[in-house]
């Protein structure tokens, strides 16, 4: 029996992928969820091999859900986005289903879900690629979601100091503590908002209202001081760059 989570903050939609499953007699929808919040915490309880998920949600949408999962099920996506966005994450997604969506749309989405299930292949990859293909359309960051032990939380943009490169994760320098995320520098510089980050270094990226001072430490290299007292390298681009936000 394939173990099944709804993940969607609309009762209706709920309602509509359990009578759209009701010919799959070997699916058991095992829990419901109306946010993230509940979905995270109900797949680290039950474990489901299948998880219906909504993307737009409040407190926490499904996307930044995902990214706190260390070993995500398989997910079919149901959703009112963009269509054209749609065809790109369709590329690694198991499937997406474009609210409305027919029955026989929903058991095509099923099937696929079924078969990936059966021949046990990790879905791990399918979302790493997914997050990549998410973080290569582009999208301003508005906050940043970590996660730690069984907390969630969720950053804003004026609390966070900087950005710091560690191995595979990005650590998030904040007024709430120091957090481990997965996710790339690149896409950090690319997304966060003009003019209020900055990328100085190849392994930091500040904000420009945490920055105290930039000093010259030897010749032509800098260290910037940030108004909670931490030292930062400089690069020869970063300082470039300085220049340009700082406008000296």
């Amino acid at each position: 029996m394939i173990k099944a989570i709804i993940i969607d903050d609309e009762q209706l939609a709920r309602d509509i992928i359990l009578a759209y499953l009701k010919p799959f007699s070997n699916i058991e929808v095992v829990q419901q969820c109306s946010d993230g919040f509940q979905g995270l915490k109900a797949i680290q309880e039950v474990n489901p091999d299948l998880i219906f998920l909504d993307i737009q949600m409040p407190k926490i949408t499904g996307f930044e859900m995902l990214e706190l999962l260390e070993n995500p099920p398989v997910v079919i996506f149901s959703t009112a986005f963009d269509e054209y966005a749609i065809k790109a994450f369709e590329l690694n997604a198991t499937d997406y289903l474009l609210k409305p969506y027919t029955e026989v749309r929903f058991a095509e989405a099923v099937k696929k879900a079924i078969e990936k299930i059966e021949s046990q292949t990790s879905s791990q990859k399918e979302i790493t690629e997914l997050n990549e293909t998410r973080e290569s359309i582009g999208e301003t960051i508005d906050r940043i979601v970590v996660k730690t032990g069984n907390k969630i939380h969720i950053l804003a943009l004026p609390d966070i100091h900087h950005f710091e490169a560690q191995d595979d994760y990005v650590a998030v320098h904040a007024d709430q503590g120091k957090f481990l995320k997965q996710i790339r520098m690149k896409h950090l510089e690319e997304n966060l908002p003009n003019g209020e980050f900055v990328r100085i270094h190849r392994s930091h990226i500040v904000a420009v209202s945490a920055i105290e001072k930039l000093e010259l430490y030897e010749k032509d290299s800098y260290l910037l001081s940030l108004k909670n007292g931490k030292q930062l390298p400089v690069s020869r681009s970063g300082h470039s760059k300085l220049k340009e936000v700082l406008r000296y």
